[in-house]
């Protein structure tokens, strides 16, 4: 699992890249800044197994899987210990930020029986400055499948060359190695290490900072920059 960006869940596609309030500055007297246009979450196809949709409230069995893992709610707002209640409160998170602009949050579903698995989003807080995060989970069940590798794929090829993202990052713990090797294979490059990066639990770790450029080239055999 890549960890999202620092808090994305409790700060903070379709289309050209939206506008968001920072991309404007306030002076005094002047008109307020706009708000930011919400966003229309997509379906896409991540390969023939799998679909990637906007959040359901039929997806609760998800969120009940998620609550019970070691380590997913150390990372999101997946509610631990679970409630339906709580459960959903975190759909209706995921519909509020995009209906913020803060990105683009997708619920991962196996093809054969509907079945939703695990989640991925494409974080845009950044965005004024050029880049933007991503961030997947997935239920043990989901794990050593494809499934993370067919879903940040999808996501990663959507951003640079449909939205038009010039750098996409992604935030992985040093001991995650099987994170660290998707990203790579997908054309993600290790840029460094961030110590003390980002509170997990109930500490600070470390994260490994993975990023792919829009004029980076070829990626995973396709060329991603956008036209």
């Amino acid at each position: 699992m890549a960890a999202p960006e620092p808090d994305p869940d409790r700060a903070p596609g379709t289309g050209s890249i939206p506008r968001t309030t920072a991309d404007t500055d306030s002076t005094p007297g002047s008109a307020p800044d706009p708000a930011p246009e919400p966003l229309t979450v997509p379906s896409m196809s991540a390969g023939p197994d799998f679909v990637l949709r906007p959040w359901e409230m039929s997806d609760l069995p998800l969120i009940r899987e998620a609550s019970l893992d070691p380590y997913i709610p150390l990372i999101t707002t997946i509610p631990a210990p679970y409630s339906e209640a709580a459960a959903e409160a975190f759909v209706r998170g995921q519909w509020e930020r995009a209906a913020t602009g803060a990105g683009y949050p997708f619920a991962i579903v196996r093809s054969r029986d509907r079945r939703p698995v695990g989640a991925i989003g494409l974080w845009l807080r950044e965005l004024p400055e050029g880049r933007a995060s991503l961030g997947y989970w997935l239920t043990d069940l989901a794990r050593g499948q494809g499934v993370a590798r067919a879903a940040l794929r999808t996501v990663t090829g959507w951003a640079l060359r449909d939205l038009g993202v010039p750098r996409l990052q992604l935030y992985i713990e040093p001991w995650n190695t099987a994170s660290a090797r998707i990203a790579e294979d997908i054309g993600f490059r290790r840029e460094g290490l961030l110590r003390g990066w980002q509170q997990v639990g109930d500490e600070r770790r470390d994260m490994a900072v993975y990023a792919l450029l829009n004029s980076d080239g070829p990626a995973d055999g396709r060329a991603v920059t956008a036209h």
